[in-house]
């Protein structure tokens, strides 16, 4: 989820929850603010009424509300003389104008107690009062409304403000999305009168100049090593092939020899492997190009055509989809190649090797030992699952190396007694 976005998630649940503790405070405010006004209301409709009733005394005999909004009665004097007014709600059927029948409504009474020619009466006024679940309706409905367009205001401040805004940080990371070691590609610059943006493009300029030292340094010594170790091997090799041709040698020394110029070789090929490796590793393949991974995998089974008729493997291959991925056409081939060399090379006598190549999906499954490998370790470098002189241990790890680049997904399992990788080309 992109910032912008996390910050309107974050702001939007902040108003819901500000905006819902505001309205119960404003409903129970605005109802005591009613209250207060009815009461002072009611406080003057009891001055009033006292009056008249001081000049009608007709008035002391309506004892309910049946005509009018207060009702007086008699009271005895022990009762009236430590009486206090009471303002309560209550419930009381009244005759609305538009109903045929009187309905029960919430109202405010006033309860208080006067004296008039020696006697005491109790005086009772009601006032109607807002029905709460109404206020509670429209008042709810309010606040989504408050709440819709705060949220469309905070979008819009985010498109059009913060948007503006965070550019120099977009722009910033852009370049870096874009950038490559041993590309030649300039340090990320922005535009920026923000201190923060400043201070962020010097530390990863600073971040940047570091990784690129150690790069130069890491591909220079890549390539002494492969030009200083492959140049003495192939003399050795060479001298040991002048010293094997020489009649006067036994047949122990030239057992000795050649099985000396075959750990050379194994030495040569693990010296490839292991650059090849670090090359892989320090991205230094950027030839990025579409390829089609079902043509490479044909030109690797022709390459591999002998081996497999020599050890009598059968090799059959489904065709459902052709495959195109965007990287470097010699890595792909370096991928596939592998793959199909342990499929045939750790074949038994006359075994099977099965490729299937479905949308966006390469299986190659080949029988083999009776036992599954190690899922979690045939990835790691020099793993071996029987110990051969002549296997580096290092196939799989360049596999594994390519396909992280590309972010290709590959899995192990054994099933049915056959060693299975797949390949998901995202």
């Amino acid at each position: 989820m992109k910032l912008l976005n996390q910050s309107i998630k974050h702001i939007s649940i902040s108003i819901l929850a500000i905006i819902g503790i505001w309205g119960v405070i404003f409903f129970f405010n605005m109802i005591a603010e009613i209250k207060e006004n009815v009461d002072d209301g009611l406080n003057n409709y009891k001055r009033q009424i006292i009056w008249k009733a001081k000049q009608d005394s007709t008035l002391l005999s309506r004892i309910d509300f049946d005509e009018s909004f207060y009702a007086i009665q008699e009271v005895k004097r022990e009762k009236a003389i430590h009486f206090k007014d009471q303002y309560t709600d209550t419930l009381i059927y009244i005759q609305d104008i538009n109903e045929s029948a009187p309905k029960l409504d919430l109202t405010r009474m006033l309860t208080t107690v006067f004296k008039e020619n020696g006697k005491y009466y109790e005086l009772k006024v009601i006032n109607p009062m807002v029905e709460k679940d109404e206020l509670i309706e429209r008042l709810l409905w309010n606040m989504i409304w408050l709440y819709a367009v705060l949220i469309i205001t905070i979008i819009i401040i985010n498109n059009m403000v913060l948007q503006r805004l965070w550019k120099p940080f977009y722009g910033l990371l852009h370049q870096l999305q874009q950038f490559r070691l041993g590309s030649g590609h300039q340090l990320p610059q922005v535009e920026t009168k923000t201190k923060e943006f400043k201070d962020l493009q010097k530390t990863v300029s600073s971040l940047l100049n570091h990784n690129i030292q150690v790069y130069e340094q890491q591909k220079e010594f890549i390539e002494n090593a492969a030009h200083e170790l492959q140049t003495p091997l192939a003399i050795v090799i060479n001298k040991l092939e002048l010293l094997i041709e020489k009649e006067e040698l036994q047949i122990d020394q030239v057992e000795t020899i050649a099985e000396t110029m075959h750990i050379i070789e194994r030495l040569i090929r693990l010296n490839k492997s292991l650059l090849l490796l670090s090359k892989i590793e320090n991205k230094q393949f950027l030839n990025e190009r579409p390829v089609n991974i079902n043509q490479i995998i044909k030109q690797g089974l022709h390459d591999l055509k002998e081996i497999a008729d020599f050890k009598k493997v059968n090799i059959k291959i489904e065709n459902k989809a052709t495959i195109i991925k965007e990287m470097d056409s010699s890595l792909a081939e370096v991928m596939i190649y592998n793959l199909l060399r342990n499929a045939v090379f750790h074949n038994t006598a006359q075994g099977n090797v099965q490729i299937i190549i479905d949308k966006n999906t390469l299986k190659i499954c080949n029988s083999g030992n009776s036992e599954a490998l190690d899922a979690a370790e045939i990835f790691k470098r020099f793993y071996k699952s029987q110990p051969k002189k002549e296997n580096t241990g290092l196939g799989l790890p360049i596999v594994k190396a390519i396909v992280n680049i590309y972010n290709i997904d590959i899995s192990y399992i054994y099933v049915k007694q056959n060693h299975c990788f797949t390949l998901i080309f995202k």
